[in-house]
């Protein structure tokens, strides 16, 4: 269990430090609002001087000012999270304290550091140090604070063996240091291999797919993490166009969040899978066969088949006057219509004036049969009159909505949409399970895929300059322009899901964290399709393996691999290295919350 006291008094003594520096940031905007304003008082009454003299003077008072209002501006833009590193060297507590990186550089009214901008060349040992490379560094410190308090921090020993006295550690590093300080070689020399194999996957090439393989309690998650802040120092140019990090769920990406180091740029985003559709954010878990159908690569063409068919609501009839004859249109003939123009391809949302040719095309053939002598139509004139009648616009609109992914995916709940969608690819009981999912209020995790699939599918209305342009979903920002994508959990994923976190990143490199043996998927083959689909062939990939659990003690491990009782083979899972001397109690109960009640008392006793 960590020292808790010890964790308070290291945060206080950050506190401390943190308080200094938003004492001196006060100052310096003081100075800074004194500058502008001097600088505003220059030239006043200058219309009395010289030309030259007066120009002299207001190019004097707007650089003081620019300057001035260039500094608020970065103090104020700053101002949240302003220190969030520190690192201290081979010599400890040196003369001149050790070194905090920051999203800029502040300097004491004696001009001695307080922060260093994380840009500078002194602060490239945070993101660049390593166990295999420490440069000179012992302890690197991340800092995570609310405002300007300091709410946590944790460490990372980049040294084995003893540290110098005051140097204390605290979170994931303390137990690091305590491996590091065991008496014997032999522990000594699993954590310098545990670092060694953790330093080779952070500083890996991001030329092309890095696979990160571990069991539990082998540090694959902060070992990804380490390399993001890593990749987005020692490469910014390739990073250029952001760095993506996916989690299973809104509370895993809350922690990395507080692992991450903040960095003083937003190129790292941190979604969860059920957040990479813009405006929603799904939580709701589907029972485990709902979100197997869901995730089966069945549903593209279950998806594709739905956008194709009439929405509801539409009209069944199309009316039109043409010298002096009525042209009507009816159900199946408008039915038979839409399905030619599906038929040519393209997303729906985009094809609504090859729909309008259609019509008109359509109203042209009828006009055409009737022709006799008394009715001569001709067909320009027919389609250019009733193409610009306001009320075959209004038809247009109603019969060829612009639809958005997420009414699209509403009809679902309709079971005989469903069904006609769905003929061929799912029996009738899967069609039962999901029409009773979708008639759920709100979206599941599952449902995020589907939506994203009918995103491409639907396509971004085109836009109208037309009072008639109906309503467009707003501007998705995140996509598919992303430099490199981290996964984390990528075992667990569907075939759908990996469909879509692939459209974030079409020319992206990747770093994929997992673990098969812990794979949730029903259909292991199934999924490892779709990610091949994704991440491209095997040659295009580096796999790194991670094999120590230095997390959990022998004791908690080896009984964790008896309860499975064979299922996974010994060569699969890491190896536990780290000893208590605790064998864990197995307790039967009836009653769970009164047994875990009385078993925490027990402990606390």
């Amino acid at each position: 269990m960590p020292d808790r006291s010890a964790l308070l008094a290291e945060i206080a003594a950050e506190q401390r430090h943190i308080d200094r520096v938003y004492q001196r940031v006060a100052e310096l905007r003081l100075e800074a609002e004194r500058l502008r304003d001097k600088g505003l008082e220059l030239g006043h009454g200058a219309a009395r001087e010289a030309i030259f003299e007066q120009a002299t003077m207001l190019f004097e008072r707007d650089a003081a000012v620019l300057h001035a209002s260039r500094l608020l501006r970065v103090l104020d833009t700053e101002h949240e999270g302003l220190v969030f590193g520190r690192l201290d060297t081979e010599n400890g507590e040196r003369a001149e304290g050790p070194l905090y990186v920051g999203r800029l550089g502040i300097r004491d009214e004696s001009f001695d550091n307080l922060v260093t901008d994380w840009r500078a060349p002194a602060a490239a040992a945070f993101y660049r140090a390593t166990a295999k490379n420490p440069m000179g560094v012992l302890r690197r410190r991340v800092i995570r604070s609310f405002g300007q308090q300091v709410v946590d921090i944790d460490d990372d020993v980049l040294a084995v063996g003893p540290l110098p006295p005051g140097i204390t550690v605290v979170g994931e590093g303390a137990l690091m240091a305590a491996l590091g300080r065991a008496r014997g070689d032999a522990m000594r020399d699993i954590v310098a291999t545990i670092q060694a194999e953790q330093d080779e996957v952070i500083r890996a090439p991001a030329d092309r797919v890095t696979e990160l393989v571990g069991g539990p309690g082998t540090g694959k998650t902060v070992v990804a993490l380490h390399r993001v802040a890593y990749l987005l120092y020692d490469d910014p140019r390739r990073m250029a166009g952001g760095v993506l990090v996916v989690g299973p769920s809104h509370a895993f990406m809350s922690y990395i969040a507080r692992v991450l180091p903040s960095i003083g740029e937003d190129s790292a985003e941190l979604r969860a899978v059920g957040e990479l559709f813009d405006g929603v954010t799904a939580t709701r878990l589907d029972p485990p066969p709902v979100a197997a159908i869901k995730g089966s690569p069945r549903m593209v063409g279950v998806l594709r088949r739905l956008v194709r068919q009439v929405p509801p609501d539409t009209p069944d009839e199309l009316r039109a006057f043409y010298r002096g004859e009525v042209l009507r249109i009816g159900r199946e003939e408008l039915a038979k219509t839409r399905r030619t123009v599906h038929a040519r391809g393209g997303q729906t949302n985009r094809i609504r004036v090859r729909a309008a040719e259609a019509l008109l095309e359509a109203l042209w053939r009828q006009a055409a049969r009737r022709a006799d002598d008394r009715f001569r139509p001709n067909r320009e004139e027919l389609i250019t009159e009733i193409g610009e009648r306001i009320e075959f616009h209004r038809f247009l609109v109603t019969w060829w909505p612009n639809v958005t992914p997420a009414e699209v995916l509403g009809w679902l709940a309709d079971r005989e949409r469903l069904a006609v969608a769905a003929h061929g690819r799912l029996s009738a009981d899967e069609v039962d399970l999901l029409a009773g999912s979708f008639a759920e209020p709100g979206f599941s995790v599952a449902d995020v895929a589907l939506l994203d699939e009918l995103r491409v599918l639907l396509g971004r209305p085109r836009r109208r300059r037309s009072t008639l342009a109906m309503h467009t979903e707003p501007e998705p920002q995140h996509y598919d322009g992303y430099s490199h994508i981290v996964l984390d959990e990528a075992q667990d994923l569907s075939p759908m899901q990996w469909r879509m976190i692939g459209r974030r990143g079409p020319a992206a490199t990747w770093t994929v964290v997992g673990d098969p043996v812990q794979s949730s998927w029903p259909d292991p083959d199934e999924a490892a399709e779709a990610k091949d689909r994704v991440l491209g062939p095997a040659a295009r990939r580096r796999v790194f393996t991670l094999r120590t659990n230095y997390r959990n003690s022998t004791e908690i491990f080896a009984l964790a691999t008896e309860a499975l009782g064979g299922l996974v083979a010994d060569g699969d899972l890491p190896v536990a290295v780290r000893s208590t001397g605790i064998q864990p109690t197995v307790t039967t109960t009836t009653d769970l919350p009164a047994a875990v009640a009385a078993a925490a008392a027990t402990l606390l006793d």
